[in-house]
């Protein structure tokens, strides 16, 4: 070997250029598997909790169909089965494509004090449901580790089960109040593919949910008379609008009604028992009065009348393209609302003796209006006044629950920013209250921290709010969820069978 020769190999060992290639490779190997595994776990954890979620709602949908007169076990396998996310039912997701439901487990179980309700007290002779949904997911990121020869999952396989027992007694007779946002700002779109309309429309979608698993009237029962123990419904709005003016929302081809200055209601005692409904121009913020006609066929779960003010206020009239309530605009204010549907729960529980009250409140929160009528304080900051506004959602929320109305809010694109910031759309946020946020608003307004619901597919690009009860649920399951709790089954530990 010539010295040159030597010169050159001693030179080339001593170079240590490029030594860091090696590294780099597997460094990049490393980082993209720890992306992928981040991301696809966090995708598989959001389709988890949604298909739990859908699982709860089958097990709740098959106990409250245990309680049905003419339940069987076919009937109670196809109501869980309706409310399951297979495809063709209710909480059908795109996150759960390939979702499946097992046969669902039907036990008579004693003993237990989980479950108080006999097992003869249904048909079917049982009294609790146990079902178990699957799904696969598959992954995005992480199989890209393929492309360096490494073996990785292209799914992940989701089980979910959930347990339901009957409540004690048939249904019980409930008076219902739903209060719907009608403000300019429910016209913004929601891109949730489980709407992809404007919001208004998907808080609709919501409501005609909840009407079709609560029960008008019984089996047997006719039009304009009801048998048994029956669920009645009304529709209250904000901003208010002239009570001739209520038909433009119950009616088909209806305009949208006209904008009023918010009126001011009194705040009922505690022991009122009589409620008249305003007529003519009075300004109201009621647009249906309570109703048992809403049912196709005067059961649950058998369709919506689309002739009827509350079937199409909800849009239930889809043939003839009928929008139900409209949006005309206006800033938000609540709690006038709020005692007005207090004021009518009152006096239809005093009409039957026995029957349960409940409220339920879709809002975005932000209470900031400066559009008031007659009687407003613009010096006290307690109701009635244009001055903390939120403030007074809350303590209207507070005193239905002190009356025994449970109060159940969906916050819809609320935003946490407290004080003079912005919320979603440009809605100012409490700009007349100092400590408190939209999203706190809906959530102390609830009856308790588990009726506080938040859509969590609605974007609020200035603080995302939260229910830490209720998590990770989009509109429809909220409203089953709501419905769920209205109902005779409530869920307990699956290893009680």
């Amino acid at each position: 070997m010539t010295d040159g020769m030597k010169s050159f190999l001693k030179a080339a060992i001593r170079n240590q250029d490029g030594q860091i290639l090696p590294w780099m490779a597997l460094l990049t190997v490393l980082f993209l598997g720890m992306a992928g595994l981040t991301l696809d776990l966090g995708h598989a954890y959001v389709s988890y909790r949604e298909l739990q979620a859908s699982t709860d709602a089958a097990a709740l949908a098959g106990a409250y169909e245990m309680s049905v007169p003419t339940s069987t076990v076919a009937s109670v396998d196809a109501a869980a089965k309706s409310a399951s996310s297979v495809t063709g039912n209710k909480n059908v997701n795109i996150n759960l494509p390939s979702a499946n439901l097992a046969t669902p487990v039907l036990k008579c179980v004693t003993g237990s004090v989980f479950v108080t309700v006999p097992c003869d007290s249904g048909p079917t002779g049982y009294n609790v449901i146990q079902v178990t949904q699957s799904a696969v997911v598959p992954t995005m990121f992480i199989r890209a580790l393929a492309a360096f020869g490494i073996n990785s999952a292209s799914s992940i396989t989701l089980s979910t089960t959930s347990t339901a027992a009957m409540q004690n007694g048939g249904n019980k007779e409930l008076n219902l109040v739903i209060i719907v946002d009608t403000t300019g700002s429910m016209n913004d779109r929601d891109n949730d593919a489980s709407c992809n309309n404007t919001e208004l429309y998907c808080a609709l979608q919501g409501v005609r949910t909840m009407l079709g698993s609560l029960s008008p009237c019984t089996d047997g029962s006719t039009k304009g008379k009801c048998l048994g123990p029956y669920d009645q419904v009304s529709l209250f709005t904000f901003p208010n609008l002239p009570a001739n003016d209520a038909s433009d929302d119950t009616t088909c081809g209806g305009n949208s009604p006209p904008m009023v200055p918010y009126s001011y209601i009194p705040i009922p005692g505690a022991t009122n028992t009589s409620y008249t409904a305003p007529t003519g121009t009075t300004a109201t913020y009621q647009v249906t009065i309570p109703e048992t006609d809403y049912s196709a066929n005067n059961q649950a779960n058998g369709g919506l009348n689309t002739t009827s003010p509350l079937g199409i206020a909800s849009g239930a009239d889809t043939s003839r393209n009928c929008p139900g309530m409209k949006a005309p605009g206006t800033s938000t204010y609540i709690a006038a609302a709020m005692y007005q549907a207090i004021t009518s729960l009152q006096a239809q529980q005093a009409a039957r003796p026995g029957s349960t009250n409940a409220l339920v409140l879709l809002s975005d929160g932000g209470a900031n209006s400066n559009n008031f009528g007659p009687g407003y304080s613009k010096t006290s900051g307690t109701y009635p006044s244009s001055l903390d506004q939120c403030q007074q959602t809350v303590a209207a929320g507070q005193y239905a629950t002190s009356l025994g109305i449970t109060v159940y809010t969906v916050a819809y694109g609320a935003t946490t920013v407290v004080g003079n910031g912005r919320g979603r759309s440009g809605d100012s946020t409490c700009t007349t209250d100092t400590t408190i946020s939209p999203c706190t608003e809906m959530r102390e307004t609830a009856s308790s921290p588990a009726d506080f619901y938040s859509d969590a597919t609605a974007t609020e690009a200035f603080g995302e709010c939260e229910s830490a009860s209720n998590p990770n649920l989009n509109l429809k399951q909220i409203f089953n969820a709501i419905t769920a709790q209205l109902t005779v089954a409530r869920l307990i530990p699956n290893n009680v069978i």
